[in-house]
């Protein structure tokens, strides 16, 4: 038997995984998988957090968005829910995405582009209004 040389740092065995880079999909998502991501993000969730409002894995959540396995039919109304569109509106191509509810003019302006950034300076933003909300409402109360 003959020794092999140690892989290089060039191969593609010593690659580590990088989680951030997105992944592409080797087939076209299923009708419903891209409906499913659709509502996802116009109500600006990520899979883990819409997985944590239904207390499902992430990985269901990624199941059911890539595939076209359809979500167990225990899980469909608390998906609605966490969505805030009708169980009719999770499998149906022809209605058009919910308009979120709250604020308008400049405040819903604002958070509009906010929804935009990335999730990091999302976050630091809601660090930030966080503290003034909970103030105003243990003032009003």
């Amino acid at each position: 038997m003959q020794a092999r040389d140690p892989p290089q740092a060039g191969d593609l065995e010593t690659r580590p995984y990088t989680p951030g880079v997105p992944r592409k999909l080797s087939k076209q998502r299923p009708a419903q998988g891209a409906r499913l991501v659709a509502l996802r993000k116009a109500a600006a969730l990520s899979q883990a957090e819409l997985a944590r409002l239904i207390g499902e894995p992430q990985q269901n959540v990624a199941l059911w968005e890539q595939s076209d396995k359809p979500p167990r039919s225990d899980a469909i109304p608390k998906l609605a829910r966490a969505l805030g569109v009708r169980v009719e509106d999770l499998f149906t191509e022809k209605t058009s995405l919910p308009r979120p509810s709250g604020p308008v003019g400049k405040v819903r302006k604002l958070f509009d582009e906010v929804a935009k950034l990335p999730r990091r300076q999302q976050d630091k933003i809601v660090e930030f209004l966080a503290p003034i909300i909970e103030d105003f409402k243990r003032r009003a109360s």
